[in-house]
């Protein structure tokens, strides 16, 4: 071990071994493990220790010795500040791997449960531009590389610090400013950089978060595979003559966007769910097409940000759940009632639940849409709604979907699935881990039958998890 002029210590000469849930690299040493940022596994690297605890270290990447064969060279110029996509410098084929080994890690020693063989993990036909939702940010304190940072001829005093783009991990007022960024189609980026082009030449003041001073706050893109482009903008307070003046001029440059729309949120947090959205020009909705079923899509709503892959996600979900004519389905955490309207055709009744107000009207309007009868959706806690009143009222479930978020169930509606204990449970996760706790809380009165991942999020450590249970 040597030390660095910062009396940081730094190992030399770290194997790579392994890739982590939360998309960073495992070095093995003598010191034991270290945990390292943007590091592949087959590499052999030095590297700078920036944390230490108990029983691992954590580090970053000073000089590479070995380039791993798993090793490919990012695409994106941000790569290794912006954060959001870890694993760019991974080959795709390696990426499925580490996906499958999270999925079958946390399955098998995170718990105890008979399980059978993981089926290989289905892959992204898209491995870019696959996103229909980005969301940006203004700043007035834009991040600066540690290239500009060096660059002695920079007078940081009379910098422009304005930054349209990504937060800074960690950063929670620190906005990287973005050129391009390759998850979503054209013309995302287009738009995002006409909007800070227009800005700077128009003086309009990008919004600093620390204190609350500054007219542009957020502008979210989004998409469908119809084509389709709908644009957000917040702004902090409501101004008569420059927000006109911002939003035709976008209108104008881009008439593809077919709906243009603008909240005011004077709030200390960047959530606009609560907030009134103002549909400026065009429609209030896109719409988003799937196996001959339309599905709106409001500023609001919930939807799978990979649409294409959200459709095999949807398949494996139907082809798990192997429904009957005759057979009553909840389907739990429905959002906008995209699975439920997907499988009601097989089915004689399906029931939706979901927290979010706005969600569960759009998830009837989508039935209304596709001339689906046979749905209905409730608000509410999941926990709360979920009780013997509310089966008596719609009748006791053959199968469940159940399709939460993050953090998983809470105990509370596991128990209560339990309970009601129906024939089938299909559980689709965005997280093993917590997905294999609830599994292990059933095990009692189910067993895994299937267990299928899916790949949503090329080029991030994300997987998504499907798994069949029948009672025993």
């Amino acid at each position: 071990m040597i030390k660095t002029k910062k009396s940081l210590p730094i190992i030399e000469n770290v194997v790579v071994i392994d890739a982590t849930s939360d998309g960073q690299a495992v070095g093995k040493t003598d010191q034991g493990i270290v945990f390292i940022k943007y590091a592949v596994p087959g590499d052999i690297v030095d590297v700078e220790i920036t944390r230490k605890k108990n029983k691992f270290k954590e580090g970053r990447i000073v000089s590479i010795h070995h380039y791993s064969d798993k090793r490919v060279d990012p695409v994106c110029k941000h790569f290794g500040v912006c954060g959001g996509c870890k694993w760019q410098n991974m080959d795709y084929a390696s990426q499925l791997f580490y996906k499958q080994k999270q999925v079958s890690d946390a399955l098998t020693r995170l718990i105890k449960i008979e399980l059978p063989a993981i089926n290989e993990i289905i892959p992204s036909k898209k491995v870019y531009h696959y996103r229909n939702k980005l969301e940006f940010t203004f700043s007035n304190k834009k991040w600066l590389t540690q290239e500009q940072v060096d660059d002695k001829t920079i007078a940081f005093d009379e910098l422009n610090r304005n930054a349209l783009g990504f937060h800074i991990p960690g950063m929670f007022d620190k906005i990287l400013d973005i050129d391009e960024c390759h998850l979503q189609e054209e013309p995302s980026n287009a738009i995002r950089n006409e909007f800070k082009k227009y800005a700077l030449d128009n003086n309009l003041t990008f919004f600093d978060l620390r204190e609350q001073i500054g007219l542009l706050r957020n502008v979210i893109i989004r998409s469908t595979s119809t084509n389709e482009w709908m644009v957000i903008v917040s702004f902090h307070y409501d101004d008569k003559v420059e927000i006109p003046k911002l939003l035709n001029h976008l209108s104008r440059t881009f008439p593809q966007i077919s709906s243009l729309n603008y909240v005011i949120n004077s709030k200390r947090n960047d959530t606009i769910s609560d907030l009134e959205i103002i549909n400026y020009k065009g429609n209030d909705s896109i719409y988003e097409h799937m196996e001959g079923l339309k599905f709106k899509i409001s500023p609001k709503s919930f939807y799978q940000t990979n649409s294409e892959q959200a459709y095999e996600l949807y398949k494996v979900t139907r082809a798990f759940a192997d429904i009957k004519s005759t057979d009553v389905i909840y389907d739990l955490y429905t959002g906008t009632g995209t699975i439920a309207n997907f499988v009601a055709h097989l089915a004689k009744k399906v029931v939706g639940i979901e927290y979010i107000p706005a969600a569960i009207e759009d998830a009837k309007i989508n039935s209304q849409l596709n001339k689906i009868t046979n749905t209905s959706f409730y608000a509410g806690d999941m926990k709360d709604v979920l009780n013997n009143d509310f089966i008596n009222q719609n009748g006791t479930p053959d199968l469940i979907i159940t399709d939460p978020p993050r953090a998983g169930m809470h105990e509370d509606v596991t128990k209560k699935i339990i309970e009601i204990a129906p024939a089938r449970i299909v559980y689709v996760s965005c997280n093993p881990a917590t997905q294999a706790r609830d599994l292990q809380l059933m095990d009692e009165k189910y067993k895994v039958i299937k267990i299928q991942p899916v790949d949503m999020f090329p080029q991030t450590h994300h997987v998504e998890n499907v798994v069949l249970l029948e009672k025993r």
